[in-house]
Formats: structure tokens, sequence, C-alpha cells
């Protein structure tokens, strides 16, 4: 049996496949050896007997080891990864964020509406029409924020009735049309990563959420953000995704060390201190609560760091899975300590 450091224990990891728990999508996948298959943890087919599983850390060494993927969960496809069938569609709507594709349309293109409907629901959480909605609602955001009248954002994007326009932005950003200008929008998406998908968000001057969607008190921190930046949280584009989406994957290729893409962070003097601090941490090194304490120039505030730690929003990029325990114990981690544990070991391995 293939097991490593950066895997779940194996009860979470049998939980997690009892329950079909898809944020531990790619985190590992179940070798059944009754039938000599191998299944992915969301796979709806019959479960085995706890003794006669054994976890894999990727697809490969599931098949090195002799088993044969599942050909009901397809554990060799990537889980959120647009299928084949869907790039000319999603390459369409990347061209043109406010068409309107209804069923009939999507039925021409030779998409079944069904099948579309059910991949954004497993993949997005919500209808393929809900979000070309809440593309368009972006948009029409923005023009509002630049100076369009509400009308004309509405007549812009085919909305033949204003009321129907306001009732639809209302009930996706929580505001009104009006009161666009005094209110924000943090754009969010989904991006893959092999420990599983994080949520990430952005606001217009840069990144100021990046959190893996299992982590815990994840809706403590989506509260938070919105009342720091005064803000709604709603899916959508945003001019800074695709490099974080590029960097993220070149940081777990193990080609990349540092970040440079523009960050958007805010709290309160102390935590500011404190994850100016880790941003300092070199790539591959680690240091302790207490150590940081010094660096921050208060090294009786342990408790605090570790506190301040816990509450960046920006998971990687500033790397509070740097800081360890004074004993050199993995502790602190919202994502759990068996990310802390890979990440730290992609990173020492890539230095040495």
């Amino acid at each position: 049996m293939i097991m490593t450091n950066s895997l779940p224990d194996r009860r979470t990891m049998y939980n997690a496949l009892l329950s079909k728990d898809t944020s531990f999508e790619g985190i590992f996948y179940v070798g059944v050896k009754t039938t000599g298959i191998f299944c992915r943890p969301s796979c709806t087919a019959k479960k085995p007997k706890f003794e006669n599983v054994e976890f894999f850390d990727s697809a490969k060494n599931a098949m090195l080891y002799g088993y044969r993927p599942c050909k009901l969960c397809r554990p060799l496809e990537v889980k959120g990864k647009f299928p084949e069938w869907m790039n000319p569609l999603m390459n369409e709507i990347e061209n043109n964020p406010s068409i309107r594709i209804k069923d009939y349309d999507l039925a021409k293109r030779g998409i079944s509406p069904h099948k579309l409907r059910r991949w954004f629901k497993d993949n997005i959480g919500m209808t393929f029409q809900s979000y070309l909605r809440t593309l368009r609602i972006g948009q029409a955001f923005g023009r509002i924020k630049e100076g369009d009248k509400v009308i004309e954002a509405a007549l812009s994007l085919d909305y033949d009735s204003l009321s129907g326009f306001n009732a639809i932005f209302k009930k996706t950003t929580g505001f009104t049309p009006n009161s666009s200008k005094n209110k924000n929008i943090i754009q969010v998406t989904r991006i893959l990563t092999p420990l599983g998908p994080m949520l990430a968000g952005a606001t217009e001057k840069g990144i100021c959420l990046l959190e893996f969607v299992d982590r815990k008190m994840i809706e403590t921190q989506l509260d938070r953000i919105r009342k720091i930046f005064k803000a709604e949280l709603i899916p959508g584009k945003s001019k800074y995704f695709e490099a974080l989406s590029k960097q993220i994957t070149e940081y777990f290729d193990g080609k990349r060390k540092e970040f440079d893409i523009p960050l958007s962070i805010d709290g309160t003097d102390f935590q500011m201190k404190t994850w100016k601090a880790l941003l300092k941490i070199p790539y591959g090194k680690t240091v302790s609560y207490e150590h940081q304490a010094k660096i921050i120039g208060n090294h009786k505030a342990v408790r605090a760091v570790a506190k301040a730690n816990g509450d960046n929003r920006i998971s990687i990029i500033i790397p509070c899975h740097r800081v360890i325990g004074k004993d050199g114990s993995l502790t602190g981690y919202g994502g759990g300590i068996w990310r802390k544990q890979y990440l730290l070991d992609l990173e020492q391995k890539k230095t040495a």
C-alpha cells in the first residue's frame, strides 16, 4: 500500500469515502481489494469494508499496484476541470460573458441541458443558468460603478424589464443597482490543486482570499471578508485569476518559489505585522511561533501571533504553513495538519 506523510489518516479517508465527500477529490484514491478497482472518494458505488481498502496518493500509484480505474467514477479524469465536450461552450462564454444561452441553444450545440446542469451543480454549486446570470450581474455592477446609469447597464445586457433586472441584481448581490457606487463586489472562483479545490477571491486591487474549500471555519472567514471590504462575494471573473491559477500550478509543480501577484489584505496593525513577517520566511524554511513573535518585536506575543496566523486568508502565498512549534511539531493549520506537512515536504524536497 502506498502511504505518505501527506495523506490524511486511514479512518479520515474511509469516512470521507462513506460520505462521498467531494472535498477530498484529488487528495486520495481508494483501491478495493475484493474487486481490483480503484475509485475517487466521491464514487457512488457500493462502499467496501474498512479492511478491504487501501489508499493511494495518486492514480498512478494505484495502477502500479495493479488496480484498474473504476468505470463509474472515472478516477483518471480531473474532478472539477471542464470536460472536453464543455470546452467550446466555456470558450464562447469566456469571449462573451453577457451571452444568453437557453436549453434550445444548448441542444443546437449538441449539449444535453440536463447533463450540463448536473455538472455545474456537482462542480460549481449552482446551475448553468445561475452561472450565466452571475457573470452578467458582475458586468452590470462594473458598468454602474464606472458611471453608467442603471437602465443603461440593464439594456446593455439585454434585460427587457428594468424591474426584473433590479430584482435579479439584488438577489445576486444583496443590494440594489442604485447603491452600487457605494458597494463593492469580491469575485470568487475555484482553483484546482493537488490538495483539493481552493476558493479564490479578488477585489479590484488584488487577491484577498485563497482558502481550501473544506477549511475549518471557512464561513467565518467569508463573513469577515464581507465586513472588512464591505462587499458581497459572487462567482465571476477577475483580471487576477488567470495569473493566480498559473502561479499556484507552478508552485505545486516545484517551478515557483515566490509569488508576484498583487494582494489585497486588510487587518489590524498587529495582524498586518504578523502577515508581513510570514512573507519574509524563505521557501523551504520554517520558523517557530516564538521566533516570528521576535521578528515583529514582541517576543511575548506567541499566542497572539498564532491566532493572527490562523486569521490569514491567503494560504500558500502568505505562507503560514512555514511556522511550526518550538519543538518542531506541526500545529495550527486551518487547512489540516496533513496539508501543512505536504506543503513543507514539497518545499524542502525542491530546495534539496
